[in-house]
C-alpha cells in the first residue's frame, strides 16, 4: 500500500503592518503595536517589478502577493518539479477594491471612456494567483478562494490537498488583501465591526471591534520526499485541515461556536490527531464581542480546560481579512522556528463571561513546538482550520 503523500513547508514570505519580510514581521509580533490604521504605506512595490508600468497595472493586493511569493520562493530554492505539477492558490476577501474605487471615481469625474481597460484584470479576485503563475511559469492548477476572512486558511488547506491527492508536487499558496480604500473603510466602520477606540483587544473584556488591515503571506508547500531529495530546509508540515459552514447568519457566528467546533474536530480527524496532541492555537481572535466569545467557547468544547496555549496575533497585525489566515499560518511556522509563541497584545482584562482559555498575554511564551491549529472564520459563516506540525525529523 502506498504511503500517504505528506506536505512540507519550505518557504515563507510575509508583508504585514508589523513588518515587511518574515524577519521584520517576527520582530513586530514581539513588540507592542503603535496605535493607528494598519495600512501598508511602507511597502514600495516598484522593486518587485521590471518597470513602473507593470506595477501600475497590478492592484495593491496583487503587488503584495508577488512580493511575498518572491520571499517565500527565495527561501525555498528551485523547485524540482515539472511546471504543470506546480500550482498556485492565493486567497483574498475582496480582491482589487482600491482599483475599482479609483476607476469609479474616474468614470464619474471624466467619463466612461477614461475607465482603464486594465480594471477587470486588476480587480478580479484571481489576479494574484494568475500573476504568480505567469511570473514563474507554473502551469498547474491556478485557483483562488474567496471566503471572506477564511480565505487565506482555506487556500492553504486546498493547496495541501492538491499535493496529498498527487495532482501537484508543489503549490504556492496563501492570501493577500488591500481593501483599505475610503469606501472599504467606511463600510466596515458603518457596520460597527471596527474598533471605535482604534485598539485591537482580542478576547479582552473591553474589546470593541477589529482594526482593518492590509497584508499578504505566501507559503511554499511541496511533497515531503521531493523536498528531502533536493535538500530543501523543511520549516514545518501541513498535517490536516477542514472547512465548514455555520449556515446561520451572514456576519454573526453560530451561538456556542458549533461551526467552529465541527471544523476543528474535522481537522483533527484529517490529521489523525487527538485534542491532547495540540500544543498551540493561533486563534482567529478578531477583537469583536461575538466572534471572540464564540471561538473561546468552541476551543473549550473541543480541548477542555486548560487546553492548548492560545494567542491572537491580530492584537499587532490588525485584521487583514482574506490574508489573515495566511499571515497567521506564517506566524505559527515562525513561532516553531523561534520556539516562542507571540503574546496577544491588547489583552489585559479577562472577560468573566467568556469560556476560559489559556491566552498568552503580555509576554511571549517559551514552548516546545508541537502540532498547532490556525483558525479563520469569515462573514457568510465560513470556517477554516489548518493544523501545522514542526519539521519532521
Amino acid at each position: 500500500m502506498t504511503s500517504p503523500r505528506r506536505v512540507a513547508i519550505t518557504g515563507v514570505g510575509v508583508l504585514a503592518w508589523a513588518g515587511l519580510g518574515k524577519d521584520a514581521f517576527w520582530q513586530g509580533l514581539l513588540a507592542a503595536p503603535k496605535e493607528g490604521p494598519r495600512v501598508m504605506d511602507h511597502f514600495d512595490p516598484l522593486p518587485h517589478f521590471d518597470n513602473p508600468k507593470e506595477a501600475r497595472r497590478t492592484d495593491r493586493f496583487g503587488q503584495m502577493a508577488l512580493a511575498a511569493a518572491a520571499e517565500a520562493l527565495e527561501q525555498s530554492g528551485p523547485l524540482n518539479a515539472a511546471p504543470d505539477r506546480i500550482g498556485v492558490w492565493v486567497g483574498t476577501g475582496v480582491g482589487g477594491l482600491r482599483t475599482l474605487e479609483d476607476q469609479v471615481e474616474i468614470r464619474l469625474e471624466r467619463g466612461q471612456r477614461r475607465v482603464s481597460p486594465f480594471l477587470v484584470p486588476m480587480m478580479m479576485a484571481n489576479a494574484a494567483s494568475a500573476a504568480i503563475s505567469m511570473r514563474y511559469g507554473y502551469s498547474g492548477p491556478c485557483e483562488n478562494t474567496v471566503t471572506a476572512c477564511a480565505a487565506g486558511t482555506q487556500s492553504i488547506s486546498n493547496a495541501a490537498l492538491l499535493i496529498r491527492s498527487n495532482r501537484c508536487d508543489a503549490v504556492i499558496t496563501g492570501g493577500s488583501e488591500a481593501c483599505n480604500s475610503a469606501t472599504g473603510v467606511a463600510a466596515f466602520k458603518n457596520m460597527t465591526a471596527v474598533s471605535a477606540s482604534n485598539i485591537s483587544r482580542p478576547f479582552d473584556l473591553e474589546r470593541d471591534g477589529f482594526i482593518q488591515a492590509e497584508g499578504a503571506a505566501v507559503l511554499v508547500l511541496e511533497e515531503l520526499e521531493m523536498a528531502r531529495r533536493r535538500g530543501a530546509t523543511i520549516l514545518g508540515e501541513i498535517l490536516g485541515g477542514a472547512s465548514t459552514a455555520d449556515a446561520h447568519h451572514i456576519t454573526a457566528p453560530t451561538p456556542g461556536g458549533a461551526g467552529a467546533v465541527r471544523c476543528m474536530e474535522l481537522a483533527l480527524a484529517d490529521a489523525q490527531l487527538l485534542p491532547d496532541n495540540i500544543a498551540h492555537i493561533n486563534a482567529h481572535g478578531t477583537s469583536t464581542p461575538l466572534n471572540d466569545a464564540a471561538e473561546a467557547e468552541a476551543i473549550c468544547k473541543v480541548f477542555g480546560t486548560p487546553g492548548p496555549l492560545v494567542t491572537s496575533t491580530k492584537g499587532v497585525t490588525g485584521h487583514a481579512l482574506g490574508a489573515a489566515g495566511a499571515i497567521e499560518a506564517a506566524a505559527v511556522v515562525l513561532a516553531m522556528q523561534h520556539q516562542l509563541i507571540p503574546p496577544t497584545y491588547g489583552y489585559q482584562t479577562p472577560d468573566p463571561e467568556m469560556a476560559p482559555i489559556r491566552i498568552v498575554a503580555s509576554e511571549p511564551a517559551v514552548w516546545t513546538p508541537g502540532p498547532s491549529i490556525s483558525n479563520s472564520f469569515g462573514f457568510g459563516g465560513h470556517n477554516g482550520t489548518i493544523i501545522i506540525g514542526p519539521a519532521p525529523s
